[in-house]
């Protein structure tokens, strides 16, 4: 699976996105510490494989996890710079809260909070649904970029 670039100073607007996935129901946040223990467990349930990503993004400061809550439920979670600086992911959402815009709104809140940050670009790593980051931010792949950073490493 290779990797993608995005042009974080073209990124379409975020309010929209936060206000369709919340004409669904979703609460998009930045996440904070009190967040952790319940992000984890959320994350472990269902994509444990990506714990220790979720683990480093709690701790930098600002916390680099974006949250979607319905009535205060997790159902989606996006990272950034928690697998390598300018990074975006890992990130998911529950099966049964696919389609309601919740993926989109968590991918724009954390590209754009890599803006915020002062990054120009950001890579999102090991794409799976090249279409879908496509057509959302108008990311690109990057050529030869598969295994990419994912490749199994030989100890030191």
């Amino acid at each position: 699976m290779p990797d993608m670039l995005v042009k974080l100073y073209d990124l379409p607007p975020l309010m929209p996105a936060l206000v369709a996935a919340a004409r669904g129901g979703a609460m998009i946040r930045r996440a904070v510490s009190g967040d952790k223990r319940k992000t984890l467990a959320w994350v472990r349930a269902g994509f444990a494989s990506w714990v220790a990503e979720t683990k480093t993004a709690f701790s930098l400061s600002p916390v680099t996890c974006f949250i979607a809550l319905r009535e205060q439920t997790i159902v989606g979670f996006a990272c950034y710079d928690a697998t390598c600086p300018n990074f975006f992911g890992p990130t998911a959402v529950a099966e049964d809260q696919r389609g309601h815009g919740i993926g989109r709104a968590l991918l724009l809140a954390t590209l754009h909070a890599q803006r915020e940050q002062g990054y120009a670009y950001a890579i999102i790593g090991g794409v799976g649904p090249a279409a879908y980051y496509r057509k959302a931010v108008g990311a690109v792949v990057l050529e030869g970029s598969t295994p990419g950073i994912y490749a199994k490493r030989k100890p030191v």
